[in-house]
């Protein structure tokens, strides 16, 4: 049996470790950030310090790694597979590791798992439909999404045989991992005369999207991922720079960085097939064999040795356990005094509230940034 521990807000990881010792589970998939992940490890180790028939641990990364990398990494390390997109990626993470001199057998290559949809079919020489499809925090600032956002409806004027949708994240107001403080609907009001009558902001499902999108205009999103894997025309703007603060950068080499003063003279990029098959866009098919075989290999042991992470009291005294502190840990994994006091009817009706005054908090927190914060900076520009 296997469980996916991606809820640690919702039960302390001392709790959760609980749960695990009590239950028998054969795999434990660890969709958490990487302090999390480390702490559920060092649990894992206190709870068994010696070889023993425990849960296999697997964690990773779902889309795009282009920041935080050797931190992340070696949070996730002592996991029994950290599965990484690409070969590519797959290069990258067994350098970390073995940069620091820890064991990389855990890096199993795997692909991106959300590429799907049909491939694409041109429809003559020329883009019909331009879909923008823009983040909610890349870039930051209200003067560079702005100047996006009248590119797009720039080059809808420009080519008003073409129809340009602006492919939004969220609605204002809906949740959302990443909050936008400077939501392109609001940008869209203040555009003189509006947006031009082909060009609109949609929602809904980026795949659904791409299903009639014939070229493809990001920053740095994972959708140009998407894209590219149906062989759709991609193009990641250059306008801004090519920075690593935009995320941009890691697409050095796919041939698809541009302008939109190029795609306004027409220009369709497409993909470059090495760079493709390196990233696990292309060439996908069985890449999850390995990680299948490495799966069933671990669980046939029966008794799996005692977890190892990097990270411990002896290589990272000033950091780790600050970290394990944040999950109820003490220094050595094992759970802080009155971590596990609550118990029955009495701790999941705290848990409902204060997952109810979590919810509230945030509706609060995003009302302040997308309304409040902004008014305050135009009266302090008055």
């Amino acid at each position: 049996m296997g469980v996916r521990a991606d809820r640690l807000s919702e039960v302390t990881c001392a709790q959760f470790l609980a749960e695990i010792e009590r239950e028998r589970y054969d795999v434990l998939v660890l969709a958490l950030v990487g302090g999390a992940v480390q702490a559920v490890l060092h649990g894992v180790r206190a709870l068994w310090p010696e070889p023993a028939a425990r849960p296999v641990l697997v964690t990773g990364y779902v889309g795009v790694v282009y920041e935080k990398l050797a931190d992340g990494l070696l949070l996730r390390h002592g996991a029994d597979l950290v599965l990484a997109n690409s070969r590519h990626d797959a290069g990258r993470f067994r350098a970390v590791y073995e940069g620091v001199g820890a064991d990389a057998g855990a890096v199993t290559e795997t692909a991106l798992p959300f590429l799907d949809g049909a491939a694409y079919e041109r429809a003559g020489d020329r883009a019909h439909t331009v879909v923008f499809a823009v983040q909610p925090s890349v870039p930051e600032s209200r003067t560079d999404r702005a100047y996006l956002l009248e590119r797009a409806a720039r080059h809808a004027r420009l080519h008003p045989g073409r129809e340009v949708l602006i492919k939004l994240r969220s609605r204002p107001g809906e949740h959302t991992t990443h909050l936008e403080e400077q939501p392109y609907q609001r940008l869209a009001e203040r555009i003189p005369g509006g947006l031009p009558a082909n060009c609109r902001l949609v929602y809904g499902n980026m795949g659904e999207v791409l299903d009639g999108t014939d070229l493809l205009v990001t920053v740095s999103s994972t959708a140009a991922l998407e894209s590219l894997h149906r062989g759709i025309p991609t193009a990641v703007l250059t306008d801004l720079g090519i920075r690593e603060v935009l995320g941009n950068h890691h697409f050095l080499g796919s041939g698809c960085l541009a302008s939109w003063d190029q795609l306004d003279a027409g220009l369709l990029p497409q993909g470059d097939p090495d760079w493709l098959a390196d990233q696990g866009v292309t060439g996908a098919e069985g890449s999850f064999g390995a990680a299948r075989a490495r799966l069933d290999e671990l669980l046939g042991r029966g008794v799996l040795p005692a977890v190892a992470p990097y990270y411990t009291r002896v290589t990272a005294p000033g950091y780790l356990p600050g970290i394990l502190a944040r999950h109820h840990l003490a220094p050595d994994g094992t759970p802080l005094p009155g971590a596990l006091r609550e118990s029955g009817g009495r701790s999941r009706l705290r848990r409902r509230l204060r997952a109810h005054l979590r919810e509230a908090a945030r509706g609060v927190y995003r009302q302040g940034v997308q309304r409040v914060a902004p008014m305050i900076r135009r009266l302090g520009e008055l």
